[in-house]
């Protein structure tokens, strides 16, 4: 079982910078692909990037290629979204999730866990 818990959403004006931080809890996060996932009102809940379980892979939605980097790290059971040029279009619940395999997809079916969220607000 992980407990995934999510922070670092706000408010910020077009152009700005965010880093969102996911904190795993349990011994073996270091055995989980992990993902980040956002979900707008009245859409679907959508993918924004993968990373392996060792972090040598990474994989991006295209909307976020570029701008946005995901990261973790095992010592601290910890990983991060370091979003940048943010837009309006990026508001948004943002969710981590873990998946119990090397690199994860970008179907929400395949993860195991899922934190609460955190809001993330792009103003224009």
């Amino acid at each position: 079982q992980v407990q995934l818990v999510e922070s670092g959403g706000g408010l910020v004006q077009a152009g700005g910078s965010l880093r969102l931080s996911c904190a795993a809890s349990g011994r073996t996060f270091s055995s989980y692909a992990m993902g980040w996932f956002r979900q707008a009102p009245g859409k679907e809940r959508e993918f924004v990037a993968a990373i392996s379980v060792s972090g040598g892979s990474t994989y991006y939605a295209d909307p976020v290629k570029g701008r946005f980097t995901i990261s973790r790290d095992n010592a601290k059971n910890t990983v991060y979204l370091q979003m940048n040029s943010l837009k309006p279009e990026d508001t948004a619940v943002y969710y981590c999730a873990a998946a119990t395999t090397y690199l994860s997809g970008s179907e929400p079916r395949e993860y195991d866990y899922w934190g609460q969220g955190t809001q993330v607000t792009v103003s224009s």
